[in-house]
């Protein structure tokens, strides 16, 4: 067996390393990426499920941008999530115009609600930690108080047109989307489903109310938004892309400023008017994508001081990608609890350093590997609105959850590293570990590991 694995070393090892001396391959035609998902997300828990990446690279003219892309993806979370996805992506069908178009579905179980303006609402980890303790018989699990039931339904379709050499762009797309929270519009979670096979001192008491739904007795979540509702929205933006290829960029920039208007006339249950401006910036440090230095800056932020809050966890983006979960977690902030900053503004950064310290072509494939070190940050710069508007016998309890908090937001900062695998410039697989730093460290998380697909930004 031995001999075996040592042969097989030995082989790879000489095809890795005369290939390193061919050129990179252009492809060509249909290329086709099935793949077990099978993952790891601290945030979710581990991921089962399949996923299919199509591309259409035509005659190679366009190598290694695509002409045509579908993503299709089913996943399953063992913390109770699923994930359906369909998405397209097409340059040449509108002359002069890219069109993208997805439909997504999540259906949260336990989704992470920390509540709003970051510090400012205190997280119990000490309480957390005592309740995840299994030889710890005197405290219940305590994760629950921060979790809340959510159906997320998106559909868009976007589409972008040039409007000058190729390099400044308008946006426009209709988004669609029905966001439900909540159980059955009677609390934040089935407890029936989250109490399951635990023992009896670990069950979370029904008597114990969450933060979801303290902050519906508080009022500062009213009952007309509590339960979600439906949000028809056109999108408007400009494009500036100078970038070399989208995949793995290592040169150029990408900037982005979009409005996101909401109207109640066109079927919005809660109207709202946001925008989102993106600025990230791809600079090689050593030429041919060996080491390369990028970051992301990003602004989420309202128009007016109103919006509901079960749209400020999304960070919203046009084109080829859709709407991720906001602040915390492996699209946004590496590192931190996902949602653990949500606000009515909210500012954030990347910073990378991204090393391919190899690169070859092996079974007509173009292979690299890459390591990266960052850091990333978030803050709130508008509050969403905390203040207290529920029944006076409910205020001491409030007053004190308040007193628990910051009296403003500060910047929630984490850092790591991660390897990945590059294939074709296009399928990118990704192990990534982020931690938190600061002196509020501990209200953000313990740190995370992630198995995931692309680069961040």
């Amino acid at each position: 067996m031995k001999r075996l694995i040592l042969l097989v070393f030995i082989v790879l090892s000489t095809s890795i390393v005369s290939a390193q001396n061919s050129e990179e391959i252009t492809k060509t035609g249909y290329n086709f990426g099935p793949l077990p998902a099978v993952a790891y997300d601290a945030d979710k828990g581990f991921q089962l499920g399949a996923l299919l990446n199509i591309y259409d690279f035509g005659d190679g003219s366009t190598y290694p941008n695509t002409r045509q892309q579908w993503y299709f993806e089913a996943s399953f979370f063992t913390k109770g999530s699923q994930l359906f996805v369909v998405s397209y992506d097409n340059r040449f069908l509108i002359p002069g115009v890219r069109w993208s178009t997805a439909l997504v579905i999540t259906n949260d179980k336990a989704m992470d609600f920390y509540g709003f303006n970051g510090y400012m609402s205190y997280y119990d980890h000490e309480r957390v930690a005592l309740g995840k303790d299994k030889t710890n018989t005197e405290n219940y699990i305590y994760t629950p108080k921060y979790r809340v039931n959510r159906l997320a339904a998106l559909f868009k379709t976007d589409f972008v047109g040039d409007i000058w050499n190729g390099k400044l762009f308008w946006e426009a797309g209709y988004h669609l989307s029905y966001i439900g929270e909540g159980y059955k519009q009677q609390g934040a979670l089935n407890l029936d489903k989250i109490n399951k096979n635990k023992k009896d001192y670990k069950v979370f008491p029904a008597e114990e109310p969450t933060i979801f739904d303290l902050y519906r007795q508080w009022g500062i979540i009213s009952e007309e938004e509590a339960w979600g509702g439906w949000n028809s929205t056109v999108r408007l933006g400009l494009l500036f892309d100078t970038r070399d290829k989208e995949g793995a960029p290592s040169r150029g920039i990408w900037a982005e400023a979009h409005a996101m208007l909401a109207p109640k006339w066109l079927g919005t249950t809660n109207p709202y008017y946001r925008y989102s401006v993106t600025f990230r910036h791809y600079v090689p440090i050593v030429q041919n994508d060996i080491l390369t230095f990028a970051y992301r800056l990003n602004y989420e932020g309202t128009f007016g001081n109103k919006a509901p809050y079960y749209v400020l966890p999304f960070l919203t983006t046009m084109g080829s990608s859709y709407d991720r979960d906001g602040m915390g977690g492996y699209r946004t902030v590496r590192g931190m609890m996902r949602n653990r900053v949500q606000g009515l503004d909210v500012a954030s950064y990347n910073v990378e350093l991204r090393w391919r310290f190899v690169s070859f072509t092996l079974w007509k494939q173009n292979i690299s590997f890459g390591l990266n070190v960052f850091s990333d940050g978030a803050m709130v710069t508008k509050n969403y609105d905390m203040s207290f508007r529920g029944d006076e016998a409910d205020r001491a309890a409030y007053d004190e959850y308040m007193a628990l908090g910051t009296d403003r937001d500060r910047p929630h900062i984490t850092v790591g590293g991660g390897l990945r695998f590059i294939m074709n410039q296009n399928f990118i697989v990704a192990f990534e570990y982020g931690l938190p730093v600061g002196k509020l460290r501990k209200q953000d998380g313990g740190g995370a590991f992630y198995i995931n697909t692309g680069y961040l930004f």
